[in-house]
């Protein structure tokens, strides 16, 4: 009786790890971006094209959302490898123009966790490349494309994109290409970097419903064409899964 009752009982568990698999598998694809990761989509689009006044708006909304004044940091100096020095440093001084105004208004925003500290007895090469590994799910065996033509931008793109920045603890991974991702798709003329990094945030478990989302988003703040050619690339990147 008592091999019986185990038996069942054992049945039973395996049952219901299906069920909460297929559960899960169900609602995973119709998962949608909360209030703080649009905040991030529409904080990323706007530096990415400047548009500074637009941009102090969400940046108080991203505050009120829930998101630290460190997270916001990080966000934006990321944001300087994909847009370049001059807007990443205008929407740091837009933001501090936002902080000094909430606290002259009497709110005192959440400063946040710091990033940890980083092992500088890591090779910074090699852990950049274990990063990007993960992102992309691929084995890089050997350099190709504008890699192996200029070794440098691989070099810096490993050591110091997927290494320094990636390895800085405040924002996980698909935080990280959530915001490479909308700021990608609110500039023109860089459909193959969109691809490749749409690519790397469904890897870190961003849906697809999320991303149309997030591309509804850079269509209300951006411009319906970006928007439009963003939705066109992640068919592509679907389509090759």
């Amino acid at each position: 009786m008592i091999n019986k009752r185990k038996f069942l009982a054992g049945i039973f568990f395996v049952l219901m790890l299906i069920t909460n698999t297929m559960n899960a598998q169900n609602t995973a694809p119709n998962q949608t971006l909360d209030v703080q990761q649009q905040s991030v989509v529409t904080i990323s689009a706007l530096t990415a094209v400047g548009n500074i006044e637009g941009l102090k708006r969400q940046l108080n909304i991203g505050l009120e959302a829930g998101l630290t004044i460190n997270e916001i940091k990080e966000v934006l100096v990321q944001l300087y490898a994909y847009c370049g020095f001059p807007r990443s440093l205008n929407a740091i001084n837009a933001f501090m123009a936002v902080l000094e105004e909430r606290k002259a208004n009497g709110i005192n925003d959440i400063q946040g966790r710091e990033t940890s500290a980083i092992d500088n007895t890591v090779n910074k090469y090699t852990a950049g490349k274990q990063n990007l590994q993960k992102l992309t799910g691929i084995e890089e065996k050997e350099l190709k494309g504008a890699n192996a033509f200029a070794p440098a931008i691989d070099a810096f793109l490993k050591e110091h994109l997927f290494a320094d920045i990636f390895n800085r603890d405040v924002l996980t991974f698909q935080q990280r290409e959530l915001t490479t991702v909308a700021a990608l798709a609110s500039i023109t003329g860089v459909e193959p970097q969109l691809q490749a990094h749409i690519g790397m945030g469904m890897n870190t478990g961003l849906t697809k419903t999320q991303l149309v989302q997030a591309f509804d988003l850079i269509e209300k703040h951006i411009g319906t064409e970006q928007a439009l050619l963003a939705k066109e690339t992640l068919s592509k990147v679907i389509a090759a899964r």
